[in-house]
This record gives structure tokens, sequence and C-alpha cells, in this order.
């Protein structure tokens, strides 16, 4: 049994079924030996499991590696008269015509390492949205890049980041170009790192340009939908099923009904909940799927999956996210994989257009006189996680190194742009590309699975920062203009029914049923978090000693979650 292969154990072994990635090494390489190489240059070593994730351009000069997926290949193959089908290829021959420039002709999915035989000069790219991740050494004779960070353990130290780790406890995920190990980065969505000069340049960046704001309320939604059915049909197979997966909420139903709307093929859809003790969403889900005719797969995950799988799940991800979600989306992605190959899903609608977890970011701002509160400290303390902890969960050392560390969020919020859009900017930037894409990346490739998020689509992302502010969050109305986009599509329930959240029972879990286990993990002393934490702390969020807001076990999951992650990773 799972369980106990995990948890009897002095620590937790990894499972051995992680995905092999391509890796590249440039620098000094003559004396490595590495096997499984497919290509090398005096500077250069790819090391790759087949040729699917490696192109030449026409001329020789230009060797491109990556993982690739573009959802306008028909059009940049017609107006640059390329007839080839395979989009890293396509790049390829892009790049020997236009250089650094192709870039922004790319829309979709992509993490891209490019060397230049000629120029000696290796550059590496990642998607304006960061679908698609690429990490990289930073010290030593030799730089390694991989799109996994699991693959670079041989050639890291094992030196923790601690900032990254003081970042992680308040958002539950590392935000920003750190990982969790000192010595290692992650290259931001939008730019491009050239070596050996180390330069990193901006290729895209998310602007606040607010246009026709005399315009009403129906003609932006109109503008909205047009482009939704132009990037839901780039996402659809052609002829084949595809999936959904649906909360019930507005985000994952638009998504649904949109894909009903438009594909020719059999529709999917699936919904999880987490058995009879507690509450759920499928009478919304079920909704949406009887009114778009899907096939419906209800998936009920219990304490003992969330549990068990746990330790699978952190083999899958690159940094920790402390999410609870984290275990279910691997659960249902692999249940989606016995029906469809592509499955899409409502991530970015809050992000995008204003949803509810800005409001009380939006009454810091009119009442900080009252709430005392500085922008950033406000921010923090609305994830809900460890922020206020901090001095008292982390050892006096390791406080007094990170308290002052400047944030990655401080010129975003202290921007001039209007205050939600800034709002908005941090949340797609950082919660998008460093938890949701990654997390929604790395289980559904873990499943065999290509997913794909059509509201962090980059067409979507830049209309929403042209929309005016008040059609997308307005008091209590949320995403007044994705529900006007949809209005003629989804059911009036789910249009006005207020936003939840999947809720995942973290708090009954850890009272119930994890709290054992829990407690010997965490409080272990030779715990891999115990040189960092304060254990007496964390003894009593287990006896759940003060929870007047009941987020003990919140903050719980989290900790489990980076013992593991460090665990599995070590």
């Amino acid at each position: 049994m799972l369980f106990n292969a995990f948890f009897n154990r002095e620590s937790i072994a990894a499972p051995g079924n992680v995905v092999t990635t391509w890796q590249i090494a440039y620098g000094y390489v003559d004396s490595l030996s590495v096997e499984n190489i497919f290509w090398r240059d005096n500077k250069v070593i790819i090391i790759a499991p087949d040729s699917k994730a490696v192109a030449f351009s026409s001329n020789q000069r230009f060797v491109v590696v990556g993982d690739v997926w573009l959802s306008n290949r028909r059009e940049l193959s017609v107006a640059y008269s390329i007839s080839i089908n395979n989009d890293i290829q396509l790049v390829a021959q892009l790049w020997e015509k236009f250089g650094i420039e192709s870039l922004k002709l790319l829309v979709g999915m992509f993490g891209l390492v490019i060397w230049d035989k000629d120029e000696q000069v290796l550059y590496s790219a990642r998607d304006c949205t960061g679908s698609r991740t690429i990490y990289y050494t930073t010290n030593g004779l030799t730089r390694w890049l991989a799109p996994s960070l699991r693959t670079l353990a041989p050639y890291r130290s094992k030196d923790l980041d601690v900032v990254a780790l003081r970042d992680y406890l308040c958002c539950a995920f590392v935000p920003g170009n750190r990982t969790l190990w000192n010595d290692v980065k992650e290259l931001r969505p939008g730019t491009i790192l050239k070596l050996p000069s180390g330069e990193i340049h901006s290729f895209w960046q998310l602007k606040e340009q607010i246009i026709d704001s005399d315009k009403a309320l129906s003609w932006h939604g109109e503008k909205l939908r047009q482009l939704l059915d132009q990037v839901i049909k780039e996402y659809l197979p052609q002829n084949q099923p595809v999936g959904v997966l649906l909360s019930g909420g507005l985000d994952s139903s638009s998504v649904t009904a949109l894909v009903s709307k438009l594909h020719n093929a059999p529709v999917h859809t699936f919904s999880i909940h987490f058995g009879a003790e507690c509450p759920n969403e499928l009478e919304f889900s079920s909704m949406v799927a009887d009114h778009c005719q899907t096939q419906h797969h209800i998936l009920e995950i219990t304490f003992k999956d969330m549990w068990e799988r746990l330790p699978e799940v952190m083999t899958h991800l690159d940094d920790p996210i402390g999410d609870p979600l984290t275990v279910p989306n691997l659960l249902v992605a692999q249940l989606a994989r016995e029906y469809v190959g592509t499955i899409l899903n409502g991530e970015g609608g809050d992000p995008c257009f204003g949803g509810p977890k800005n409001q009380p970011m939006l009454i810091n701002n009119l009442y900080g006189s009252v709430t005392n509160q500085d922008t950033l400290q406000a921010y923090l303390t609305s994830f809900q996680k460890c922020a206020v902890d901090l001095p008292l969960l982390l050892k006096p050392d390791v406080w007094k190194a990170v308290s002052n560390a400047p944030s990655v969020f401080t010129e975003d919020l202290y921007s001039k742009d209007n205050y939600l859009n800034r709002l908005m900017a941090i949340n797609i930037k950082y919660k998008g590309a460093d938890q949701i894409l990654t997390k929604v990346n790395n289980t559904s490739t873990a499943a065999g699975l290509l997913g794909l998020s059509p509201l962090f689509d980059q067409r979507v992302v830049d209309l929403s920062m042209q929309i005016p502010p008040q059609y997308k969050l307005s008091g209590v109305e949320e995403k007044a203009v994705l529900k006007q986009a949809v209005a003629d599509i989804v059911p009036d329930a789910i249009i006005n029914r207020p936003k939840s959240g999947m809720m995942v029972p973290v708090q009954l879990g850890f009272r119930k049923y994890w709290q054992r286990e829990a407690r010997s993990l965490l409080l272990n002393r030779n715990a891999m978090t115990a040189p960092y934490f304060n254990q007496s702390l964390i003894k009593d969020w287990l006896n759940y000693r003060g929870d007047t807001w009941r987020r003990y076990g919140v903050k719980l999951w989290l900790l489990v979650s980076l013992e593991i992650w460090l665990q599995v990773n070590r």
C-alpha cells in the first residue's frame, strides 16, 4: 500500500515514474561524462530521450531544443511559406529568418533553448504567460538548463534559498526567478536569457493599456466573446474527443459551454468531490454538463487518496506548491486520460477578469488607515497562509536572514497603474506562471495529457488589461465582462451564483485523518524542515490551539507538502 511505502520509513522515497525531459550543458563540456547525448558541439551538449524535442534550421546554423505547442502554427506556416507541421521545426525555420524577433510571432506554450553555432551564443526563452518552464544553474564552468527543476538535481548544491522559503510560506508557491535551491533560477515568462553574457531581456511585457473606456459593457463583452471563440477553436483537437475540467464555477462553465458549442467531436467533462462528509458543487457542475450535453464524469477523492498520493504529486512538481488541489489535479487528469488526450480548464478567469480574491486588497486600499497595514503586508496576508506567522514559525537566525529581504511583488504593487490592474498583473505574472500554469502543465503531463488554459492565453491576457477596470470588478459584481461575454450559452444560475471556490477539506483531514502521520512527518527531529522551523508552533497547530479563523489545516498542508517535496527531491 502506498501509505506504508511512503510514510513508515525514515524518509520518503520518490516514485520512479517521472517523465524524462531534455537538458543542456553549456560552457566547459569537454570533460563531462554523461549518457543519452543526442548532439554536441564544442561548448554545448544536448541530452534528450529522442528527437522530438530537437530541430535544426535549414542552413544547420541553429539548433533548437524545447517543448513547444503553438496555436497559430497554421497562420505562421502560410504567412512565411513554411510547410512544416512540427512546431519545434517551425520555430527553427522562423529563428533562421528573424532571430530573436521570431519569439514575438509565437502564440502558445514554449520553453526553448537555441544554440547559434556561428556566433557561439546560447539563447533560452519562455512563453509570455509562463505555461512552460525553463530552469538554469548559475554557478560553475558548466551551466545546465532544463524544463524540469528535478532534472538539474545532480548539478546543484543542497543549500536552500531561504528567501524563496519565506515566499513559499507566504504564498504556497515560490514567486519570481528564485527556486528553493540557492544556485538554480527560473526564467521568467516573456524573457530571453543569453549566454555567455548572462543578459536577460523581455520580448513581451504585461502592460495596462486601457482603451475604449467610453464603450458600454456589452461592447467589451462582445469583443471578449469573439476572441474566446477564436482561442477555443484553435485549442480544440480536430476530430478528436476533448475534455474540460468542470467545477461548476463561472470560469470552467464558460470554457465548457464554448467548447461544446464549437467542437464537432465528443466533449467529456470531469468534476470531483470529497465524499459525504464534505460540501460539494456537483449540483452546479452537473447542471452545466446537462445544459451543454457533455459526457460527464464524477470522481470521488478520499482523505486516504489525498495523503497517500501526495508524494507522487510532489515528484511531478518543480518547486513545491502548497495548494491542496495539487493531488486532485493529478487524480482527475489520470481519469481524464482514459477518455481524451487534450483537456481544457477554466484557470485564469480570476486573475484576468477581477475575481473576488482581489476584494480584501481593495478594501485595504480604501481603509488602510484603519487596518494599519501597508500594501505589501496586506497583499501577503491576503493569501491567508503563513505570512503573519513567520517571526514565530521560522527559527531566529532564519527570520533575521529573510525579514528585510525585498519582495518580488513590490514593483507591481506600487506602480502607477489602476489599483485593480496592479493586483491582476501580479496574479497573472506570479500566481499564474509560478503556481497555476506550472501545476496544470506538470500534472497533465504526468498523466499523459495536453493541458490547456484558454483564459490564460496571451491574447486574452492582453485584452484583459485593455478592458476598463469597472467592467471587471466593481463592488460586489465580479467578472462582469466575462459574464456578459458568455451570457447566451451559460445557465443563468451559474452567471448569477456567488464565487465559492473549490474548497479542499484539509481542515477536517488533519483533525480526523492525518494528525498522527503529520506529527511523525513534521515533528521528527530529522525532518528536512527542522533546521528552519520552530516545531513547538507546528505542534500547537497540530493540536488546533487557538485556531480562531480555522486556517490551521491550510497551513499544515503547506508544511507537509514542503517536507515531502524536500524528501522526494533529496
